[in-house]
C-alpha cells in the first residue's frame, strides 16, 4: 500500500513540474536507500538531462516515457555509491571527459550550457557518470579472478575455423539492457522500450534506459566473431539483416535487445590468428562481466533498505 501512495505522489510530482519545467520545485526526498536519499531534484535533473543528451525534445509526453524508470535507474545509481564508499577507486579527469566529450559530440560547453538554461545541475551528471566508471572498474577489481575462460575450448573453436575453408562470420551489434522490474511487468517494459525505439531510434533509446556499460556509446558493442556469441543470442540475430533488432531475450534479472548493425564474412585466408583468440577471450569476458554485474546490484537491492516516502 506504501508503494502505491508512493507511485500516485510520484506523478503528481512529475505533473507538477510538467506544468512549468523552469520553475522552482521544493526539494523533497523521495526514496530513502540505506543512508542515502533521493529527492525531487535529483528526479527532475535526471529526467530532464537524460531529454537533452539524447537530442530529445523537453515535453510532456518524453517527460511521461522516462518517469517511470528514471526512479528505478536513480535507486541502482545510490546502491553503486554506497558499494563505492567501501573503497577508493580513482578516475582520472582525462578519463572522463573523455566519456562527457562522446556525449556532448566533443561540444562540452554547449552541453553545459543547455543545463543551465534548464535550471539543471551539470555536476550532479558529471558525478554519475563517474559513479559508472568506478563501478566498472569496481566489478573488474571483484570479479576479475572468477572469470575463468577455458582456453582449451577456445583453442579448438580457433582451430575449427581456421581449418574451415569457409571462414567465418562477424556481426556489429547494439545492446539495450534493462533490469526486469517488481512494479512493471516484463510485457509492459519491454512495450515501453518498443515504442522508445519506434519514435526516438535505437541509440537514443540505448543512452536513455540501457543499464549495460555499452549505454554511453548508445549501446554500440562493435564487431563480434559469431562464434564468440550464447547460442541463445546466435538464435535470436541469425534471421535479422542490417538494420533490424530482435526479438527481447529474457536472462536472469534483466531484458536485452539486439540490433544487427550490419554482418561480414572473413575468409580463411585473411584471418590473424592471434587477434581471433583475442577477441573471442574478450567477448565472453564482456559476457561474464555484465553477468556478475547484474547479479551484485541485484543483491545490493535485496540487502539495502529502500524505503519509499
Amino acid at each position: 500500500m506504501k508503494k502505491y501512495y508512493f507511485f500516485i505522489y510520484f506523478f503528481i510530482f512529475i505533473f507538477s513540474f510538467n506544468n512549468n519545467l523552469k520553475s522552482e520545485i521544493k526539494n523533497k526526498i523521495i526514496v530513502k536507500v540505506d543512508k542515502k536519499i533521493i529527492t525531487s531534484f535529483e528526479v527532475k535533473n535526471k529526467i530532464l538531462s537524460t531529454l537533452i543528451i539524447a537530442g530529445n525534445e523537453i515535453t510532456q509526453e518524453n517527460i511521461n516515457k522516462l518517469k517511470g524508470r528514471t526512479l528505478e535507474n536513480l535507486i541502482l545509481f545510490k546502491l553503486k555509491e554506497i558499494e563505492l564508499e567501501r573503497f577508493d577507486f580513482k578516475i582520472s579527469n582525462q578519463r572522463i571527459n573523455t566519456v562527457i566529450n562522446n556525449f556532448s559530440k566533443n561540444n562540452t560547453q554547449e552541453l553545459k550550457n543547455k543545463f543551465n538554461i534548464n535550471g539543471l545541475d551539470f555536476n550532479l551528471w558529471v558525478k554519475e557518470v563517474e559513479t559508472e566508471l568506478k563501478w566498472q572498474q569496481f566489478i573488474y577489481y571483484k570479479y576479475s579472478n572468477k572469470i575463468e575462460i577455458d582456453k582449451n575450448i577456445i583453442e579448438a573453436e580457433v582451430k575449427k575455423i581456421l581449418k574451415s575453408n569457409i571462414g567465418y562470420k562477424e556481426v556489429n551489434l547494439s545492446e539495450i539492457e534493462v533490469f526486469q522490474s517488481d512494479q512493471v511487468p516484463n510485457e509492459q517494459l519491454i512495450a515501453e522500450i518498443n515504442d522508445e525505439i519506434k519514435n526516438n531510434g535505437f541509440e537514443n533509446t540505448a543512452l536513455k534506459f540501457s543499464v549495460s556499460n555499452s549505454s554511453a556509446e548508445k549501446g554500440s558493442i562493435g564487431w563480434i566473431n559469431s562464434n564468440a556469441l550464447s547460442k541463445k543470442i546466435n538464435d535470436a540475430i541469425k534471421d535479422l539483416n542490417p538494420g533490424q533488432i530482435s526479438k527481447p531475450i529474457l536472462q536472469t534479472n534483466s531484458i536485452l535487445i539486439l540490433k544487427l548493425n550490419s554482418k561480414r564474412f572473413v575468409q580463411n585466408n585473411n584471418i590473424n590468428k592471434k587477434k581471433l583468440t583475442e577477441n573471442l577471450i574478450k567477448q565472453k569476458q564482456n559476457e561474464l562481466f555484465n553477468l556478475y554485474s547484474n547479479s551484485h546490484l541485484s543483491k545490493l537491492k535485496n540487502n539495502n533498505l529502500i524505503e519509499y516516502k
